[in-house]
């Protein structure tokens, strides 16, 4: 399918690249098919790139940036410039000039940066730059009016709206507006006086009304001392009415001589629970209710409440109370309990009814709704305000962002780090410059392992273990001979401070052809190593035990009084002649084999005998060598990113020489002299050089009596 742009591409990794260069590419972007694309979505986490302009990009506050986000910035910002080739240049200033005031968003924009420029005493300024932007949430915060509809004590003068304005803080709950200090929006101040309009009505329904306040402003004392007794009261009244029906009744309902004998025992008080379940006074045909004496003791002051708030104002001063005048206090609040149970909610109560009243008759709310509408009436300015530091910062970002997304150009060019290239680590005399940051190493080394590269996991530690991460390095050169966990590096990010490093898992592949050529030898030599450790140690472990049990045995003679052990028999020369006879067996058999090999190097032409060498090496190294090129070959940055919240798009290989431009083995600087003789170098055996030339003499001997040299001896 054609496009009316033409874009540009370059090969790397194994794969085609777009190439962007200008604000055209950029905005043509939109046309370019996705498959194309390298990546189409990246944390705006644990990447080394400015957060603040991620989270402007990231729409949806998903923690993700998508392929739409990142055409939906290039759209907003080129169509605010007058030219594109602007976010090119990657500047973290913009000239008023160069933004383009032909839509209304424009205009705002630039009256934004004239009036911020104006504020910061740069009236005559030409460019604005993110310098500028540096304190704009204390420049926003300071504004009268901010916008965000959110009214704070300190905005208000007035000191009676201000007391509101903090009553309904307290009492109904607050938010926070852009300069960090707590007040109300239009959600709760509605709330708030909803629910004072609602009960300052509801105390009006009482207002003049005898039955539901026939004690005045006492009613509500008279009756909470009625409700706190009222039950036990009717209980009383009831018991009465039941002995009166039955006088057998009377006794037991006033509780019998046990129930007094089980409290008898105790340390009793008023406040006793046992005695609070006895009745209000002693039962008997219907007796009056005793105000004055005879009362339970647990609720003496209860009654007396009920006396002075109740009863006196209603009957006078009274020692007993009959079950009829009951009946008819009982009546008195229906009405009072009526009222009270359709009693609204109001989270302002404790304020008092007073100030309850004077808040519903006030017009303090409609001026709190005036002051909101006047602050989201400059709303669309301040998010002007806003667009301007968004556009600075896209201004500087969006061409390093898009060559790090759509594209890897920074990292297979090598002119500068990829996004997710955290820094540089130093370990086993290399340095590793494929290193990511990783949350969890168990779920990332899961995935990563497709990869197929060598990754070693790595805690960092720095400040004293005040900070720490998690790291995976690629090691893309050299072996993995001293690679283990356990080991310790140094990390350098890309701010240049140190973390120390300890790797703790490892991923294990191919790191490189000369390891895989020389990996059969070394493991080889590795193998003899072991028998020969696993021999020695059998033997010393033999011998220990032989000595052991000799010097147990000839303690045990010593202790028994045993005679001691017979002499040592003599010299045995026939032994060590079948020892030495044996010893020269191994010998000749060694020669023999190697005379053979000579035997055959040295029966073919001159120009056949490298080459008969190189096919052996290739016979050993060849397979290894192979398997590890086809394995390098496949090497494959995705998985590493996918495994980190990325959504790699294409196959990102690493192939041979570009893992090796990813980790630097060491070398001498150019012009360096090199001293080779140190003083502390291990002298060399010469039984060595002794044992080479006695098997080139065997050799030589062999090869003499086989014919090699001459005519057969035989003959």
């Amino acid at each position: 399918m054609t496009s009316p742009h033409t874009w540009n591409f370059f090969r790397a990794g194994g794969f085609d690249q777009v190439q962007i260069d200008s604000g055209a590419d950029l905005l043509a972007l939109k046309e370019l098919n996705q498959k194309l694309w390298v990546a189409l979505s990246c944390p705006t986490r644990g990447i080394e790139f400015d957060t603040k302009t991620l989270d402007l990009i990231d729409h949806d506050a998903d923690a993700h940036v998508h392929a739409n986000e990142i055409l939906a910035a290039i759209a907003w910002a080129g169509g605010l410039l007058k030219n594109a080739d602007l976010l090119v240049e990657g500047s973290s200033k913009v000239a008023l000039a160069d933004i383009d005031d032909g839509g209304e968003e424009g205009r705002q924009v630039l009256a934004s940066a004239q009036y911020i420029l104006k504020n910061l005493g740069k009236a005559d300024a030409t460019e604005i730059s993110l310098a500028d932007m540096a304190d704009i949430e204390k420049f926003v915060a300071g504004l009268e009016f901010n916008g965000d509809g959110v009214i704070h004590p300190g905005q208000i003068a007035d000191a009676g709206l201000r007391t509101t304005v903090e009553d309904i803080i307290k009492h109904r709950g607050s938010v926070t507006d852009v300069s960090g200090k707590a007040g109300v929006n239009q959600e709760i101040g509605d709330a708030f006086f909803a629910e004072v309009v609602a009960y300052s009505e509801w105390l009006a329904t009482a207002d003049g009304d005898a039955d539901i306040r026939f004690l005045g402003e006492k009613t509500q004392a008279a009756a909470d001392a009625f409700h706190a007794i009222q039950d036990k009261v009717s209980d009383y009244f009831t018991r009465c009415q039941l002995a009166a029906y039955d006088a057998r009744a009377a006794t037991p309902l006033s509780r019998s001589t046990e129930d007094y004998q089980h409290i008898a025992a105790q340390t009793l008080s008023a406040q006793n629970a046992d005695i609070a379940n006895f009745p209000l006074a002693t039962v008997e045909p219907d007796k009056p209710l005793p105000l004055i004496s005879g009362i339970n003791p647990a609720w003496q002051k209860q009654v007396d409440a009920l006396h002075e708030q109740a009863i006196v104002p209603l009957f006078g001063e009274k020692e007993n109370l009959l079950a009829s005048e009951w009946a008819a206090l009982c009546a008195k609040f229906a009405a009072f309990d009526t009222w009270q149970a359709a009693k609204p909610a109001c989270c302002a109560e404790e304020l008092g009814q007073a100030r309850l009243r004077e808040l519903s008759g006030s017009a303090h709310k409609e001026a709190i709704d005036n002051l909101i509408i006047r602050d989201k009436a400059v709303e669309t300015e301040v998010r002007a305000i806003r667009s301007v530091e968004k556009l600075l910062r896209y201004n500087r970002d969006l061409f390093n962002l898009v060559n790090n997304f759509v594209s890897f150009r920074g990292f297979y060019t090598g002119r500068d780090k990829a996004l997710f290239q955290l820094g540089t680590l130093y370990l086993d005399g290399r340095s590793c410059e494929l290193c990511i940051r990783v949350e969890d190493i168990a779920k990332h080394a899961a995935f990563a392992n497709t990869s197929g590269l060598y990754l070693a996991y790595c805690s960092c530690v720095r400040n004293g273990g005040a900070e720490k991460m998690n790291i995976a390095a690629a090691f893309t050169a050299g072996d993995s001979d001293f690679l283990m966990v356990g080991r310790n590096g140094l990390f350098y990010d890309r701010r240049g401070r140190d973390w120390d490093a300890t790797i703790m898992r490892i991923v294990d592949h191919p790191i490189s052809i000369r390891q895989a050529f020389w990996s059969p030898y070394k493991k080889f030599i590795r193998l003899i190593n072991e028998q020969l450790e696993k021999l020695a140690a059998a033997k010393a472990a033999a011998a220990d035990q032989k000595l052991m049990k000799a010097a147990a045995a000839s303690s045990a003679s010593v202790a028994a009084g045993a005679p001691p052990p017979p002499p040592k028999p003599p010299f045995d020369v026939g032994k060590f002649a079948g020892i030495f006879a044996a010893i020269g067996l191994a010998i000749g058999a060694i020669g023999g084999i190697l005379a053979s090999l000579l035997a055959g190097v040295l029966g073919l032409q001159l120009w056949q005998i490298p080459v008969a060498i190189i096919g052996l090496i290739l016979l050993i190294s060849g397979p290894a060598m192979i398997v590890a090129w086809f394995k390098l070959k496949r090497r494959n940055l995705g998985p590493v990113l996918d495994a980190n919240g990325w959504a790699i798009n294409a196959r990102a290989r690493i192939n041979i020489p570009f893992g090796a431009s990813l980790t630097k083995l060491p070398y001498l600087p150019q012009g360096a002299r090199r001293s080779l003789n140190d003083p502390f170098a291990e002298k060399k055996s010469a039984w060595p050089f002794y044992l080479v030339i006695g098997c080139i003499i065997g050799a030589v001997a062999g090869l003499w009596y086989l014919g090699v040299f001459g005519p057969d001896p035989i003959r």
